[in-house]
């Protein structure tokens, strides 16, 4: 995503939400909605495209797909201030507080509302599964900015987030997809699901990126200094992540446009379980930063980065792991398409609660 807040002269901080988020940001939903639209009509206009894809192939992945998913982590991963991983920016029960809530609650959450909403739908199930395992390291910034919260303490818990992607990413998709169903006595995922294939699919989508992002940082920062790095590489690479999403989705769209168009509600039972997700982690989140008074700042910041999602890495990962016209792939889809709206109004309830609540106590 374009990952980037509007600083222009007519936003200030204390502009309405959307006057402060970019054009790219603001509409992305929009955008999203179009090249749904543009895939399905690409896929009806030319029948042999889905073998025109497959032609060449990254692993299990398409050339040209491959690209787009690289081309979405890259920006995002670049934003990140990797020195900022050796040292704990504020109160540790902030650091404490997230990692429960990203890496213990997130997931364990998202599979109880899969199953629960999802019952029937194992494709869309898992695909929701994988979601609630990628922990948000990009928009993040943008509703921590939107509602006022901790700067330093957001780029702490993006740049720990982005280390345990690449450390416990794979272990936890084995143990949700196929440990805890057997524990349970649900279904597993099928035979072509692993651990090493899940490992395999987050080093090339999350470790190539992540290692290109952190070099155009040091020789960024070492020979034009920070202030040009963030104020003026960044916003210019920022729409490319846009860019890779919507090229994704194109592709996926025309893939799965016959599937999409003949099972609509199938779109809207994804999103119920999202919406869920994105209210309890958030009040969640919210009312553990009250509860340790940890103002309301640090807490704002624990409630997004507990109620976002990576949604570029889970796309790739079940693309990677399932392929292009997967319904795993498709749940991945639907998901920026709600997060947007849905943590924008979330940005409001925010600082609406700022309002009223004391600075010290949260």
């Amino acid at each position: 995503m374009s990952d980037m807040v509007a600083e222009r002269a007519g936003a200030p901080d204390d502009a309405p939400v959307l006057a402060r988020l970019s054009t790219l940001d603001r509409f992305l939903p929009v955008w999203i909605i179009a090249a749904m639209a543009v895939g399905i009509g690409l896929g009806r206009a030319i029948p042999g495209l889905a073998g025109a894809l497959d032609t060449v192939r990254v692993g299990r992945v398409s050339l040209p797909i491959a690209v787009g998913l690289l081309l979405m982590m890259y920006p995002v991963l670049a934003k990140v201030r990797y020195g900022e991983v050796g040292r704990v920016a504020g109160d540790r029960r902030l650091l404490v507080s997230s990692l429960l809530l990203n890496w213990i609650a997130g997931p364990a959450l998202m599979f109880a509302l899969a199953w629960l909403l999802l019952p029937d739908l194992p494709a869309y199930r898992t695909g929701l599964i994988i979601v609630g395992l990628a922990r948000c390291i990009a928009m993040v910034l943008i509703w921590n900015d939107l509602s006022c919260g901790d700067r330093e303490a957001a780029a702490v818990l993006v740049a720990i987030n982005s280390v345990f992607q690449i450390v416990a990413f794979a272990a936890l998709g084995w143990f949700y997809l196929q440990v805890l169903p057997g524990w349970l006595g649900l279904a597993q995922v099928s035979a072509q699901f692993s651990l090493g294939t899940i490992a395999g699919s987050v080093l090339v989508f999350l470790g190539i990126p992540l290692l290109a992002g952190f070099v155009t940082r040091q020789v960024g920062e070492r020979t034009r200094g920070r202030d040009w790095y963030e104020q003026r590489f960044l916003p210019r690479i920022g729409p490319v992540a846009l860019y890779g999403l919507l090229f994704t989705i194109i592709v996926l769209f025309a893939l799965q446009g016959h599937t999409i168009t003949a099972r609509p509600l199938d779109v809207a039972r994804i999103a119920l379980p999202l919406l869920a997700y994105f209210a309890v982690m958030f009040g969640g989140g919210f009312a553990l930063g009250r509860r340790l008074r940890l103002g309301y700042a640090k807490t704002a910041t624990l409630a997004f980065t507990a109620a976002g999602n990576n949604f570029e890495l889970a796309i790739a990962v079940a693309i990677g792991v399932f392929g292009v016209t997967s319904g795993q792939a498709l749940a991945g889809v639907v998901g920026p398409l709600i997060e947007v709206p849905v943590l924008v109004a979330l940005v409001y309830v925010a600082l609406w609660l700022r309002r009223r609540l004391p600075e010290g106590s949260a």
